[in-house]
């Protein structure tokens, strides 16, 4: 049996892909922002960004973005899902859920469908809580949510 395979062979040709989306490997791809790295610049992936330094720069398109506790991002968050430790200075657009951890400080607005904030954390900004999801011919809709808050460990 051969490992690779002949030209015009299964094995050979990639599998055709629709202009937009991303392959499982695309979504399931983890970057990460290590301590004691700087990035000047925009970000932008399709999959998972772990921040534990700083980006001077918004980060999109994420699917989750993961800030650690002493990191920072300098500009905005649109991500599917996005979780705070560090600071944020910017705004966070969330289109499924939020997570303010205890350290978490965002100085900036907040748009999500969905937020735990922890006690400890700080906003200085606005929070509005709308279902982002746009189904496709149909016009945005706002429904709001309760706000929860969890106290303790």
């Amino acid at each position: 049996m051969s490992m690779f395979g002949k030209e015009g062979s299964p094995a050979a040709r990639p599998e055709p892909r629709s202009p937009g989306t991303a392959s499982h490997a695309e979504a399931t791809a983890l970057s990460v922002i290590a301590n004691g790295m700087r990035i000047v610049g925009d970000v932008e992936s399709s999959g998972v960004i772990k921040v534990d330094g700083r980006i001077d720069g918004s980060v999109a398109h994420a699917r989750q973005v993961l800030l650690g506790r002493g990191a920072t991002i300098k500009g905005n968050i649109v991500a599917d899902e996005v979780v705070i430790g560090g600071t944020v200075d910017g705004g966070i657009r969330s289109s499924e859920r939020l997570e303010l951890q205890a350290t978490a400080i965002v100085n900036g607005d907040i748009e999500t469908k969905s937020i735990v904030v922890l006690e400890g954390a700080r906003i200085n900004g606005s929070v509005r809580m709308a279902d982002l999801t746009v189904p496709r011919g149909d016009a945005p809709r706002v429904g709001a949510e309760p706000l929860r808050i969890v106290t303790g460990p």
